[in-house]
């Protein structure tokens, strides 16, 4: 099963179209995921909490790459993939290669797009879009004191 969860877009369409028919509520987020600590998993237990199945946006080892710098991602997309899915909160990862997860947002139409509360709602890609046909736009609060950049500062410092 965990790795049922885990869809390229087009097998994701397919299982959130099902998904729809049934008036279940898509919420959907997107990240780099690079090194999965107790700031994400609340914060995706809280996503969920919002609709019926939560779709992950992984960002691809490419796109990582050029959003973070030629260290990162830690984690490869692969295994950030298996970890993410291997989550209750969870009910899709699909990996996506562009810089930012737009094509992603129109493609599957959630009924909720939801950021960390480190991000303005005005700068949320696709808040726009979400917002056109009805859908909402949600921050969650940001866990203090939690971040990948954080937990790979001190791995360096020791």
């Amino acid at each position: 099963m965990l790795f049922n969860k885990i869809k390229t877009l087009p097998q994701a369409l397919i299982a959130i179209k099902k998904l729809k028919e049934k008036n279940k509520k898509i919420v959907l987020t997107n990240g780099c995921f690079d090194i999965l600590h107790a700031g994400h998993i609340t914060y995706l237990s809280k996503a969920k909490s919002l609709g019926d199945a939560l779709v992950i946006g992984l960002n691809s080892d490419t796109s990582v790459k050029e959003l973070k710098g030629k260290s990162r991602p830690i984690v490869p997309q692969k295994n950030r993939a298996i970890v993410l899915a291997a989550l209750e909160s969870v009910d899709f990862v699909v990996i996506f290669n562009e810089l930012t997860p737009a094509k992603l947002i129109k493609a599957i139409k959630p009924d909720v797009l939801v950021k960390g509360g480190d991000w303005k709602k005005e700068n949320i890609v696709g808040s726009n879009f979400v917002e056109s046909y009805g859908g909402k736009v949600k921050t969650l609060p940001y866990v203090k004191g939690l971040s990948t950049r954080g937990l790979i500062n001190k791995i360096q410092a020791t």
